[in-house]
């Protein structure tokens, strides 16, 4: 199964983890269509929403490298710690950041005298952090894709 590894980059643990982020951008698509029934191809690559594509490509990352090296490994400690920071920061920094942009978005809606379109030449992205649930369910879309990528190709 060597043709999967050269695939994309000849590393078969940053193949799955593009695997897992692409997997998640491209289900954020039906996850739109099913919700608000109508594609958005904004999602294939913008930031924010549900999975949480962050969160799968860590993931999926970590996965591979404990299935290939062991749960004990020295690498597979570096890939869970730097997974937990990408996730940590998905929720909670980002997720803070859109309530930022949602606040000023209103103010310069209902900023009437000062003509916020004149000082901001465009509203500020709502869409950049996730919600515990988004942040899971990339995860286990993440750890599928890396485990099973891993128990397939390496």
């Amino acid at each position: 199964m060597r043709n999967a590894v050269d695939f994309l980059t000849g590393n078969l643990i940053i193949n799955l983890a593009f695997l897992g982020w692409a997997a998640a951008q491209v289900l954020k698509l039906f996850v739109t269509l099913i919700t608000e029934r109508r594609w958005d191809w904004q999602h294939l690559l913008s930031s924010g929403g549900m999975p949480s594509s962050h969160s799968a490509c860590v993931c999926a990352c970590a996965a591979a490298v404990g299935y290939l090296y062991g749960m004990r490994s020295a690498l597979f400690a570096i890939a869970a710690v730097v997974a937990v920071v990408v996730m940590y920061d998905a929720f909670n920094v980002r997720q803070e950041t859109g309530k930022q942009a949602r606040i000023l978005n209103y103010m310069m809606e209902h900023w009437a005298q000062m003509k916020p379109e004149e000082i901001f030449d465009r509203a500020l992205k709502e869409l950049v952090g996730h919600t515990p649930l988004q942040v899971l369910m990339g995860a286990l879309l993440g750890i599928a894709v890396g485990w099973g990528g891993a128990y397939l190709w390496g």
